[in-house]
C-alpha cells in the first residue's frame, strides 16, 4: 500500500554504563559536544535500525560484516549478484538501476544510497554512479543534560604468544556514560516515498524497528539492558503535506530533566511534557517505562 500520510516521530532512549557511540578520532570516547552534552550520530542510529530490520526478515543492502547473511563480503559483490542491476549498469540506465535497488533492499528505499562502483576495466568513466534519495530522515541524537564519562583502564594478564613470560600489560581504555537520556527526531516524506516505493507497510516495519532497536545489540561497549528505548512518539498526519511542519511536531513534546542542567543519575530524573500535543494529528505512543 502506498504511503498516503506524512509521518513524524520522536524517540527517547536511555544509556546506563555504556558507550552509545564512540568517536574513533577521540580514542573511542562517547561523542560529546563542547558544552558536555552527549551525541549519537545519525549514521549509528541507522546502523541499529538496519540491524533491527534485518532481524525482522527485511533485506538490507548495507549489512554489518558480523551480520551478513548472504555470504557477500562487499557492497559491490552484493549489488553484482542482482541480474537486473548488472544489466542496468551495462546499459548505464540509472533510473532502472535505482528502481531495482529500491525493490530489492529495504534500507535503500528507506534511507537512500549512493552506488558508485567501477567495472572490471577500472578506467575513469567506466563505472556507473547512481544516487537514491530516501524518504526517511533521521537527526542526530543529543542528551537532554550534560553527561558524565567514566574512564577505565583495561589490562591483560595472559600470554599472547608461547614462550613469553606472563605479564600484565595495559591494553587501552574503556569509556562509559554513567547515565544519560538522549532524544532524536525523524520524518517520512510521502512524496519521496513514491519515488523509492517505500510503502505504508515499510513505515510500520520502521516503527517497530525504532521500538526494538536495542533488543539484539549487546556488546562489550553496550551490555544487554544498558541501552533502552523509553518512548517512541509516532505521528501520522491526514495528508501527504501534513497539518504541521516536522519542527512543530518535534517541539510539541518536551523531554525534561528534574535535575535541571545537572547530570542525570537514573530514569527517575526524566519527565515528559505532552501538554503541547496537536489534537488534529493522530499519535501512537510506545512507552518502555
Amino acid at each position: 500500500m502506498n504511503l498516503e500520510h506524512k509521518i513524524d516521530f520522536k524517540v527517547v532512549i536511555s544509556v546506563k554504563d555504556a558507550n552509545p557511540n564512540g568517536d574513533p578520532l577521540n580514542g573511542n570516547r562517547p561523542r560529546q559536544t563542547m558544552e558536555g552534552y552527549g551525541e549519537i550520530s545519525d549514521v549509528a542510529i541507522k546502523r541499529k535500525l538496519r540491524n533491527a530490520l534485518q532481524d525482522q526478515g527485511q533485506k538490507i543492502f548495507v549489512q554489518s560484516d558480523d551480520r551478513a547473511t548472504d555470504g557477500f563480503k562487499s557492497l559491490k559483490e552484493r549489488a553484482g549478484a542482482i541480474d537486473g542491476l548488472k544489466e542496468a549498469q551495462e546499459k548505464k540506465d540509472t533510473e532502472a538501476y535505482a528502481r531495482i535497488a529500491c525493490q530489492e533492499w529495504f534500507d535503500v528505499r528507506a534511507f537512500g544510497s549512493v552506488f558508485a562502483f567501477k567495472n572490471k576495466k577500472g578506467g575513469a568513466g567506466d563505472g556507473l554512479s547512481v544516487g537514491v534519495r530516501g524518504p526517511v530522515s533521521i537527526q542526530m541524537a543529543k542528551s537532554i543534560t550534560p553527561i558524565e564519562i567514566n574512564e577505565m583502564q583495561i589490562t591483560k594478564s595472559v600470554n599472547s604468544e608461547p614462550g613469553k613470560k606472563k605479564s600484565s600489560d595495559t591494553m587501552g581504555m574503556k569509556f562509559t556514560v554513567d547515565y544519560g537520556v538522549y532524544v532524536f527526531n525523524g520524518s517520512i516524506s510521502p512524496q519521496l516515498a513514491e519515488k523509492t516505493g517505500f510503502s505504508a507497510e515499510d513505515a510500520e516495519a520502521l516503527h517497530q524497528a525504532l521500538i526494538h532497536m536495542f533488543d539484539n545489540d549487546s556488546s562489550a561497549a553496550r551490555p544487554a539492558g544498558s541501552m533502552e528505548v523509553l518512548k517512541v512518539y509516532w505521528w501520522e498526519h491526514n495528508s501527504k503535506a501534513g497539518q504541521h511542519s516536522p519542527a512543530q511536531m518535534h517541539r510539541s513534546i518536551k523531554v525534561l530533566s528534574k535535575t535541571g542542567d545537572q547530570v542525570m543519575r537514573s530514569v527517575a530524573d526524566v519527565e515528559f511534557d505532552e501538554s503541547h500535543e496537536y489534537d488534529d494529528v493522530d499519535v501512537e505512543i510506545y512507552s518502555g517505562l
